[in-house]
């Protein structure tokens, strides 16, 4: 699977901006599908995963009541809805897919991954 994802910009604090990924292929609903974000000079980190579905996301402590992770499987596309944004999001955003993976909060367990789209927010 070939993932693009978009939607980054420059973004006030207390603003939303809603991030999308692009699938390719037929066979989206069996992927697990997941955001992370890298801040300069600092490691990649966990922000959302969802399951098939979407019946299943968690969310990292950082972002939980602010951000939503959702996904269309007919439009091959899962987003991350920001809302609330602080500075400290800044970051480059990336979505990742793992075909019947579980929703893992590591890197690792991720095989593919999209270019990035970055996320600036302003105070």
């Amino acid at each position: 699977v070939q993932l693009q994802a978009c939607g980054g910009g420059l973004v006030q604090a207390g603003g939303s901006l809603r991030l999308s990924c692009a699938a390719s292929g037929r066979t989206f609903s069996i992927y697990t599908m997941a955001w992370f974000r890298q801040a300069p000079g600092k490691e990649r980190e966990f922000v959302a995963a969802s399951n098939w579905s979407g019946g299943i996301r968690t969310y990292d402590d950082s972002v939980k009541d602010r951000f939503t992770l959702s996904r269309d499987n007919v439009k091959n596309t899962v987003y991350l809805q920001m809302n609330s944004l602080k500075p400290e999001d800044t970051a480059v955003y990336y979505c990742a897919a793992q075909p019947y993976g579980r929703e893992s909060r590591r890197t690792d367990d991720y095989g593919y991954w999209g270019q990035g789209t970055l996320v600036t927010v302003s105070s």
